[in-house]
């Protein structure tokens, strides 16, 4: 029988970290056995069972090395922005095998994402100044990569900082090796990222992935170029410039009534919050069934029962049901930082507004909300 120790470790915080129990190989066959099985490929409960066990661990042993990052990031971005927005994210189990199916050649051992914490600050400017807080001064964990997805954005319009970290720990090596991604985004970019993952919500589609309605994968592009514009950073490839740019961009907003549809998704949202006092951990569960918003916290040394709820609401697998388990400092901030939870796209639409009727080629902030 395995002692405590061998399953979680409980350091300072009394935050119990889970221990990586499975071998790579073990992980990457496990995660193959449940997201990339052949056609007509028969899986058995017990090894569905044992298979998701398996990547269960490896997810949860990241949040260490993630809780890590995110501190070095909190501490960076208030350099930069002292109301920068810090929060941390696992990744859903429904996206790891959506990606793991997107990429049949990938293992799960390799993805980079499945820790991630993010920084929404003001402007591109502190984006590309806490960039370079990362790349110009060492930090204990070793940076892996850099993606400047604002100097060259990508295709589908996305635009932000990722870096990519390996963790070493100084005072245990289980943990070792194992990578989380940073993301560095400005408001406006954070708007229309968010705003990407409500529509394609509802829409029933892969937006962020590229994969949906050309319509609407023509609008996100030609909304990133606006913003792109707005803070003065390249466009999105094959977008057109200048007044060529807003008409396009007008064009499909009209087609796809972009301002009553968002508008919609937002009404009638029912928020069931059950946070807690202190609470660090928060499990937000959306079911778009009947429109219902449940966001349940738990305090700092509660992560396994926080997990235990995540894991709990994915093996139902409902319909209609999305949960993640994420991290702010405040109870507060959970709207901010997942707007898309809220099917809240307000400062998207503002964005939105000017870039269609303002005819210069740069913009000025928007004033009415100045928080990131």
């Amino acid at each position: 029988m395995l002692a405590p120790d061998d399953l979680w470790t409980i350091e300072d915080g009394g935050v119990p970290w889970v221990v990586p129990l499975y071998s790579r190989s073990q992980v990457n066959a496990a995660a193959k056995h449940l997201f990339q099985r052949r056609a007509g490929e028969y899986l058995s409960p017990e090894d569905w069972l044992a298979s998701t066990e398996a990547v269960n661990n490896w997810r949860a042993a990241h949040y260490r090395p993630l809780s890590t990052a995110t501190v070095t990031l909190k501490n960076k971005a208030k350099v930069v922005y002292p109301r920068a927005l810090v929060y941390q994210r696992m990744k859903r189990m429904s996206s790891i095998g959506a990606k793991l199916g997107r990429f049949p050649d990938m293992k799960l051992t390799q993805m980079q994402d499945i820790g991630g914490c993010r920084a929404i600050v003001l402007s591109v400017r502190q984006v590309q100044r806490l960039m370079r807080l990362y790349t110009e001064e060492p930090i204990a964990e070793a940076l892996q990569h850099v993606d400047d997805y604002v100097g060259c954005p990508r295709d589908s319009g996305y635009r932000g900082v990722h870096l990519i970290y390996k963790y070493q720990g100084a005072r245990d090596p289980r943990w070792d090796g194992l990578k989380v991604e940073i993301q560095l985004r400005s408001r406006r970019m954070h708007a229309w990222a968010t705003t990407v993952e409500v529509v394609g919500t509802f829409t029933h589609q892969q937006l962020k992935s590229s994969q949906g309605e050309p319509t609407w994968l023509r609008f996100f592009q030609l909304m990133s170029s606006a913003i792109a514009r707005m803070e003065g950073t390249p466009l999105v490839p094959d977008t057109p410039r200048g007044k060529q740019l807003s008409a396009e961009l007008k064009e499909y907003a009209d087609r796809l009534k972009v301002n009553d549809v968002l508008r919609a998704y937002r009404t009638g949202l029912d928020v069931v919050s059950s946070r807690g006092r202190q609470a660090r951990w928060y499990v937000l569960e959306l079911d778009f069934n009947v429109r219902r918003l449940s966001a349940r916290g738990y305090r700092s040394g509660q992560l396994l029962e926080a997990q235990g709820h995540l894991e709990a609401v994915e093996k139902e697998g409902r319909p209609g049901v999305d949960a993640v388990l994420v991290s702010v400092d405040q109870a507060r901030n959970l709207k901010r930082a997942y707007p898309n939870y809220f099917l809240d796209s307000g400062i998207f639409l503002e964005l939105l507004d000017k870039a269609v009727t303002t005819p210069e080629t740069r913009y000025p902030l928007i004033h009415a909300r100045t928080t990131a």
